[in-house]
């Protein structure tokens, strides 16, 4: 039991930090569209210019949905079957944990005494911790129709460490979103 308990922590910590790295999916779709005759495809600029992030993230999210289509076989075209537009969320998440049972020092001895000593208990003072959380909507239009035809979500925290690190996460976004499509695959 003793065992157990030192190892509850670490556990937690651990499950914490792989929760964090996950994205969260969903994909919506008209069901009357043919999207095997869809072929080609271009970036919609007017759309992609009202989503509000940096440019630069902009190109990383564009070209990773541009790796994406190409690996399925699509092609990009000046006269496209698909308009791909993008659009973006964020929001600050704030975490408060009040379960503060831990390990601590200084306090009252295991026998009664005022002193220092190592023992677990309960600390009073919450945790907060508050995160970045964003959302990348991957949009495909049917260029005909000017109608849409498909919708990727992806949910998840951001980063800002690096660049490396940021187009990694764009990236993972990006295939996870499209991993949904086209709809018939999915399944």
């Amino acid at each position: 039991m003793k065992k157990l308990l030192k190892l509850l922590p670490i556990v937690l910590i651990v499950l914490a930090i792989t929760s964090c790295s996950s994205i969260r999916v969903a994909a919506d779709y008209d069901k009357n569209a043919e999207f095997n005759n869809y072929k080609t495809f271009a970036f919609f600029k007017t759309g992609i210019d009202k989503a509000e992030i940096s440019d630069l993230d902009k190109r990383r999210i564009l070209r990773a949905i541009e790796t994406e289509l190409l690996a399925q076989g699509y092609t990009k075209s000046e006269n496209p079957d698909l308009l791909v537009s993008i659009f973006t969320k964020s929001q600050q998440r704030v975490n408060v944990y009040n379960n503060s049972w831990g390990v601590g020092g200084w306090g009252w001895g295991g026998w009664g005494g005022y002193g220092p000593g190592w023992g677990y208990g309960w600390n009073n003072q919450p945790s907060v911790s508050t995160r970045t959380e964003g959302v990348l909507y991957v949009d495909l239009i049917d260029a005909n129709k000017k109608e849409l035809v498909w919708q990727g979500m992806g949910t998840g925290l951001l980063t800002q460490r690096s660049v490396e690190k940021k187009e990694a996460r764009i990236k993972e976004f990006v295939t996870k979103i499209m991993e949904n499509y086209p709809p018939e695959l999915a399944q």
